[in-house]
């Protein structure tokens, strides 16, 4: 049964056994209309993909209760993150879906509008205030009015699909004029609803859109300038394109190329997704599940986009592939996108970086040797 408490306290129950928690809901907008303008089809594959998106930008180490639909309950017990933290998870989430979206929009794989016509975002609810934990069977369930409230912040008087919603049980656990410096990108505007058995809600808010300005552009060319979080590595393989392509598309060659890994596996269950997935298993352990997103062929030049996740060090992180035929060889450009949003963080700006550049700079060089390898074979063969 419902509370009818109006003001939800943080300290310690002696009654119950809840515990002081974060809940942060991020919602897909536009996930009805979508479903239907395009059918079950069409969209379950790329939902899926994007709630996967979602739950790989969880850089704040939350637990995934349950996904509902077109949304995704975390949790995290505890103390609140900081201001900066939650400002930072929300863009991560944000771009990282966006970026997605913008890319696929070039496959032109769905049978009505392009896919920026069906215009899909996100909203965010952060609230923070005391659940309860409970195993039913193998799986979690969150109880309290807590819990409840923050699913019901879904359905608000906001007007617009993008944006994050905090509330005062959380907003009260942060110093006021961090709040305000930390959302200099947009504009925090104050919003109220009520809600039978809970009472009137009071909370703060502001757009995501202007962060759109972040999204990587497939179509531009991506300078450093333009695009901070971005480095790329160039040089020139004494082989046909058309060879170097195959390398790179050929799962089963990856171990003989991608730096430090040992091999590499097809997931099965996701093999009749958009694109395709694959896992490579890494020398010193783990694994990171790679994906295709898109391979093109222009007059101008040849296009491979991957995708990489299980990497919390840079989630959903991008590699876009450029091949440009030479007379010589093959002239081939790896660029390394990524949208980590931490300011300031020593390590995912000095060692972060170092050690995927390192990891791409190896895994050009061995891909350059491989493929030129495979060419002196042909040419051996058709001289003999």
């Amino acid at each position: 049964m419902e509370s009818t408490v109006t003001n939800i306290s943080l300290a310690p129950h002696e009654a119950d056994d809840s515990q002081p928690a974060l809940l942060f809901i991020p919602d897909i907008s536009g996930f009805t209309r979508f479903m239907h303008e395009n059918g079950v089809r069409y969209s379950r594959n790329l939902i899926a993909d994007l709630l996967e998106i979602i739950i790989e930008a969880n850089i704040l180490n939350m637990e995934v209760c349950e996904i509902q639909g077109d949304a995704i309950l975390f949790y995290k017990i505890g103390d609140p993150p900081a201001i900066e933290q939650m400002v930072s998870q929300c863009k991560q989430i944000f771009l990282d879906f966006q970026n997605y979206l913008r890319i696929m929009d070039r496959d032109k794989f769905l049978p009505s509008a392009k896919l920026s016509d069906n215009k899909l975002t996100l909203k965010i609810v952060v609230h923070y205030g005391r659940i309860s934990v409970t195993q039913i069977r193998d799986h979690i369930k969150l109880m309290g009015t807590d819990v409840i409230l923050a699913h019901r912040l879904l359905k608000n008087s906001i007007e617009g699909s993008e944006y994050v919603l905090m509330t005062e049980g959380y907003l009260k656990t942060q110093n006021p004029e961090e709040v305000v410096q930390n959302f200099e990108w947009s504009q925090l505007k104050d919003g109220m609803n009520s809600y039978d058995h809970v009472g009137d809600i009071h909370y703060k808010y502001a757009f995501l859109t202007p962060l759109r300005l972040l999204v990587t552009d497939p179509e531009v060319e991506h300078t450093h300038k333009q695009y901070p979080n971005t480095f790329s590595l160039k040089d020139h393989i004494k082989a046909p394109v058309d060879l170097v392509l195959r390398v790179i598309q050929n799962y089963r060659l990856k171990p003989k190329w991608m730096h430090r890994v040992k091999a590499a596996q097809f997931d099965t269950k996701k093999i009749n997704r958009i694109g395709t997935n694959y896992l490579c298993e890494m020398e010193k352990g783990g694994s990171i599940e790679m994906q295709t997103l898109q391979s093109r062929i222009t007059p101008e030049r040849i296009e491979v986009i991957e995708k990489m996740a299980n990497f919390k060090m840079f989630p959903n992180s991008l590699i876009f592939y450029y091949l440009h035929e030479e007379k010589e060889g093959t002239q081939i450009t790896l660029e390394f996108h990524y949208s980590r949003v931490s300011v300031g963080d020593y390590f995912y700006d000095y060692f972060g970086r170092k050690q995927i550049k390192g990891f791409m700079k190896a895994s050009l060089h061995q891909l350059k040797v491989l493929c030129e390898q495979i060419q002196q074979n042909r040419q051996q063969r058709a001289s003999s």
